[in-house]
């Protein structure tokens, strides 16, 4: 699997920073076998074991061991309270249990169970906000790993203002059976939560224990039956482990509100039947993307509620982007970088991942320009209430726009060595904790080495800009598609410079170690933008020409020959055989409709063994993209229908009954994986700005949260709406891109 990062949330250099206040040396720590593995943790007479960082001050008070923490530290583990040598034993269950308050109320503090030593991993952690009067928290979790070298942590940093916390009663307790998390999925009949197109696909999923069919009944918001019919027994569905029935509801055609729909005694959640729905996503999708703007102030007026200061523009306590040095030995230039979005729910940059997602916001726009539906005009001047609006440009353009500037101050300079190509990266020497808003980051900002694919993601996207442009800007089309030629040159004199797959300390690693899709997009790109016989050639002889890339998984930020080969079937142009090109399309999309018939729950996505992939719901999207795709290229109905229904997953016809579009849906994904949209952890902060996905079901549940709550999920169960769950509920703007992408084609359908 490539996935961009390691240890997200790890200690880092937390042990190091402390060792010296050590307050005393425990004795070694007992078997995990019922036993309490904490020692001292009642703090009736003394506070050792217990350590302190040397910037808190702490005793005893009450029974309790109280701490002065200073403010304007800039990390949860910059102020600490900890205790160090705590035994586990690989696949034991622990309770890990404490009572804890502060003053003034509303401070989050982060408590983990972790490793003291490197590479401080962290194994299980959680982040209460605490209030004054005091709280009681308790919760289970397996160790991954048999260690005498374990490590209690409560993590205090991160506040502008000092505090005092107290905590008392810590407890970790071996042997204990795991807690059972049961999410609450509420009624068996699941469905599309938000609209079903009149003249589209309308699908459900009936969990049951039925074997027979069952009779259903639709019926309108004042509870009167308008339609009824006979259920499909499914059997047991691989992806959740349920029996399962489907329900046919499609000949029912009128638009509607409030409508439910019922079966074996049960009602489902509501939902419509009509395009408006489709016509707002298609803009709260795009409009993602200006509160993921990095290097200007977001304004209130445009998003209310979302307002914000600049982030990383060199006004204390940012360190700024106008004048970032490459890491020790990198490089000894500095480069302005000012401006783009920031990739995820971190402060961090990324070419790669910026590139496909400019990429798909462009080719939502060609698209519009190109296919028989598409409608240019909804996504024109206007319409996304950005800064730009009413520059006479499509809006999609200038947003689009904001990401392509950066992504070309990204490469290296003229007259230096590698000129030509783009650095990978950019973001924090070390991981931030959460909240942290993007004008609050105090860490240093440092440019990770230019690598193969990141040259060719700036040489694909600004050669895609090039003819998008033109008829805007001819400046900025010529500029970008001279920066274009420059990597695609530098990318050809310097074809296997990989990113260090180690690189994951303060931002994603992104490591991809076969650039073969990137020289294959990137020549499509400037063939379709120039016409030159020099780019065709490289196009016709890639082995990614004529290879099956339309596997299970799809295509994403590792895996661009999709991205090719979408444009070479659908941008108008000369190339040779491009017939057979779009016949792969279409030869993709028929597999990707057989898997959608397959799955009881309708997605175009089945995974080998049910083994649910990072970002699984932007998986499928990009799956129903080429079956949207397919539409465009042949008109046939099934492809139309294929890609519509794919939406039903993602907005609640699912195991877990939520959609996973924040705002969409009577129950929705809104405690998404961020810094700034975390109202979860401070109520000052809001939740994810509305048309923002959440990565969903992730098989390897690698954060900590997630293995405490889901260890032996199955598929679709892979998941908890939880902003600490980084692995499986994170934002980024490549899924955004996905959901754009999907939202734009769905609305064109009405």
């Amino acid at each position: 699997m490539k996935r961009r990062r390691t240890s997200m949330l790890s200690l880092l250099s937390l042990t190091a920073l402390i060792g010296a206040a050590l307050v005393g040396l425990p004795a070694p720590g007992a078997a995990a076998d019922e036993v309490e593995q904490v020692k001292n943790g009642t703090f009736d007479t003394t506070t050792a074991p217990w350590w302190t960082t040397s910037n808190v001050t702490a005793g005893l008070s009450d029974g309790q061991l109280c701490a002065d923490v200073p403010g304007g530290t800039a990390n949860r583990w910059d102020a600490a309270v900890g205790q160090n040598d705590i035994t586990l034993v690989k696949g034991e269950s622990y309770k890990f249990s404490f009572t804890a308050n502060g003053s003034p109320d509303g401070h989050v503090v982060r408590a983990i169970v972790g490793l003291s030593v490197s590479p401080y991993d962290t194994y299980f952690e959680v982040s209460p906000q605490l209030s004054v009067s005091g709280n009681a928290y308790s919760y289970t979790f397996t160790s991954p790993v048999d260690t005498t070298q374990g490590q209690v942590g409560l993590q205090l940093g991160g506040s502008a203002e000092a505090f005092r916390f107290c905590v008392d009663d810590v407890s970790l307790l071996g042997g204990v059976p795991p807690e059972v998390y049961e999410p609450d999925t509420g009624p068996r009949v699941r469905v599309n939560q938000v609209a079903y197109l009149p003249s589209g696909p309308k699908n459900a999923t009936l969990v049951t224990d039925a074997t027979a069919k069952l009779p259903w009944q639709l019926k309108n918001s004042g509870g009167t039956v308008v339609a009824h019919g006979w259920s499909v027994p499914r059997g047991t569905d691989a992806s959740s482990g349920q029996n399962v029935h489907s329900i046919d509801f499609g000949a029912y055609r009128k638009q509607a509100t409030g409508l439910t729909l019922v079966a074996d005694g049960e009602t489902s959640r509501p939902f419509d039947i009509g395009t408006s729905a489709y016509e707002k996503l298609r803009l709260d999708a795009a409009k993602y993307y200006y509160t993921q703007r990095s290097g200007i102030a977001i304004r209130d007026d445009l998003r209310p509620g979302y307002g914000r200061p600049a982030g990383h523009v060199g006004v204390a306590p940012n360190q700024g982007d106008s004048n970032v040095p490459c890491q020790p030995g990198v490089c000894d230039y500095s480069l302005d970088v000012t401006g783009g979005w920031y990739d995820a729910g971190d402060h961090g940059k990324y070419v790669v991942n910026g590139g496909i997602s400019t990429w798909e916001l462009l080719s939502t726009y060609e698209r519009a320009l190109h296919a028989r539906t598409g409608r240019p005009a909804e996504l024109g001047d206007g319409t996304l209430a950005i800064p730009e609006s009413g520059n006479k440009v499509p809006d999609i353009l200038d947003e689009a726009r904001w990401e392509l500037e950066f992504l070309l101050k990204m490469q290296v300079p003229d007259g230096q060595p590698m000129a030509g190509m783009a650095h990978h990266k950019i973001h924090d020497e070390q991981w931030t904790g959460l909240p942290l808003l993007p004008s609050d980051d105090p860490q240093k900002r440092e440019l990770h080495p230019p690598s193969t694919q990141a040259t060719l993601n700036l040489a694909a996207t600004a050669a895609q800009a090039a003819r998008l442009y033109r008829p805007y800007d001819k400046a900025f089309a010529t500029k970008a598609l001279a920066a274009a030629r420059k990597a695609w040159t530098a990318a050809l004199a310097h074809p296997a410079m990989y990113a260090d797959p180690d690189d994951g300390i303060g931002g994603g690693a992104y490591p991809d170690s076969d650039a073969t899709d990137e020289f294959y997009w990137a020549a499509a790109e400037l063939y379709l933008t120039t016409g030159e016989k020099q780019f065709a050639d490289h196009v016709l002889v890639s082995p990614v020409h004529t290879a099956d890339i339309f596997g299970p998984l799809g295509y994403d930020w590792a895996r661009t020959a999709a991205a090719a080969r979408l444009d070479l079937a659908t941008v108008p142009s000369r190339l040779p055989g491009r017939d057979a090109v779009r016949q792969s399309v279409v030869k993709g999309a028929d597999r990707y409709l057989a898997t959608l018939k397959s799955q009881p729950y309708g997605m175009p996505y089945a995974p080998a063994d049910n083994l649910y992939d990072w970002g699984s719901n932007h998986q499928i999207l990009h799956n129903a993209v080429v079956i949207a795709t397919a539409f465009d290229i042949t008109g046939g109905a099934k492809y139309r229908d294929g890609a519509v229904q794919s939406m039903d997953y993602l907005f609640g016809r699912n195991a877990l009954n939520i959609s996973y579009v924040t705002g969409y849906g009577e129950v929705n994904s809104h405690n998404q994986h961020s810094r700034w949209y975390a109202h979860q952890l401070d109520p000052n902060l809001p939740d994810p700005p509305a048309g923002t996905l959440a990565g969903g079901p992730n098989s390897s549940i690698q954060d900590p949260y997630a293995q405490s709550k889901l260890q032996g999920c199955v598929g679709q169960f892979c998941y908890i709406d939880d902003i600490q769950s980084w692995s499986t509920n994170e934002h980024t703007i490549n899924w955004n891109s996905a959901l754009t992408r999907m939202a734009s084609f769905v609305a064109d359908q009405g």
